[in-house]
């Protein structure tokens, strides 16, 4: 979901470097910071999530844990007044809860003058607040945060699109905060046999996987990154690395770049499945057919053989 690392003094180079922890209130901060950017506009409201994940350093969970439930309380409580802000404060009011919150300045007033005074309501009637120790180690430093959230989109059962969730990811490091989105779609429930077959060899070994719903996501994963497909390994690919996607309406399969080093198809790159707008990353909805027998190649090192059913 890139910032400026700003460069030290000969003098500051030598001398050795502190824990970069933070305020405990910067953990609040960047609750309510994940849940104003992660909104959904509809025509008359507009919906914000319930529940949010904190992951946090170990040392710095370790450091926290015995007033976790103090910052719970009042994380909750300045979730209710930035809503309360939004739904009722003024436009002035608003801009600058924003800006304290280190928006682009154009971009937070954009943002408040483009909801035209729709409630802003999250569906669950309470919030939920969880904070938990980073278990996977992808937290570098002491004072690193990751949030996500979770927000339920309306269902489009007009276009075969049943449950749809809006995952929204900001990781806040000490060299920049950056931001994730992707939505997830479910067709209505439904038993279906294989609709394809993936087969692939990882540091694990070969392996074969058989698709049996209209989304899955392929790529290492992690705390924030939950994948159908996990490949183990090196970092050159990426967390969420590729989508394929099926159309319920033709049985068509498409595939959606999510990587940064790249995903190839039979030989050919495959354009990128989103933008990183300030540090946002965003599916921009640029998707490639997948014929009925593919190779995908994600970034050099991973080949994945692509088949549909009955072929």
């Amino acid at each position: 979901m890139p910032g400026v690392i700003s460069s030290s003094s000969s003098a500051e180079a030598r001398a050795p470097l502190a824990s970069p922890r933070r305020p405990a209130r910067d953990v609040t901060d960047a609750v309510v910071r994940n849940m104003l950017e992660n909104l959904e506009e509809l025509k008359y409201s507009t919906l914000a999530p319930s529940r949010f994940i904190v992951y946090l350093h170990r040392a710095e969970h370790a450091r926290l844990e015995g007033v976790l439930s103090i910052i719970e309380e009042q994380t909750i409580r300045a979730l209710d007044e930035a809503l309360h802000a939004r739904n009722h404060g003024s436009l002035i009011r608003r801009l600058l809860d924003a800006l304290l919150l280190r928006f682009d300045a154009g971009k937070a007033l954009h943002k408040l003058l483009g909801h035209g005074g729709q409630p802003v309501v999250h569906r669950a009637g309470d919030w939920h607040v969880e904070f938990l120790p980073d278990p996977g180690g992808e937290l570098e430093n002491e004072g690193d945060i990751l949030v996500t959230s979770d927000l339920a989109l309306p269902a489009q059962p007009d276009l075969g699109v049943g449950e749809r969730t809006r995952r929204f990811t900001t990781s806040h490091t000490s060299a920049r905060i950056t931001s994730t989105a992707s939505v997830v779609s479910k067709a209505p429930a439904a038993t279906q046999p294989a609709l394809a077959r993936l087969r692939y060899e990882d540091s694990r070994g070969a392996h074969a996987f058989d698709v049996t719903r209209d989304s899955i996501t392929i790529g290492r994963g992690g705390i924030a990154y939950p994948v159908d497909v996990r490949i183990e390994s090196s970092s050159d690919v990426s967390r969420e690395h590729l989508r394929i996607r099926r159309d319920p309406a033709t049985g068509a399969f498409f595939v959606i770049d999510l990587s940064s080093l790249g995903t190839s198809m039979d030989g050919q790159r495959l354009p990128k499945g989103y933008t990183d707008d300030g540090g946002t990353k965003r599916e921009n909805g640029i998707e490639t057919r997948l014929p009925a027998r593919a190779s995908l190649r994600l970034a050099d090192v991973v080949t994945m053989d692509f088949e549909t059913a009955g072929k």
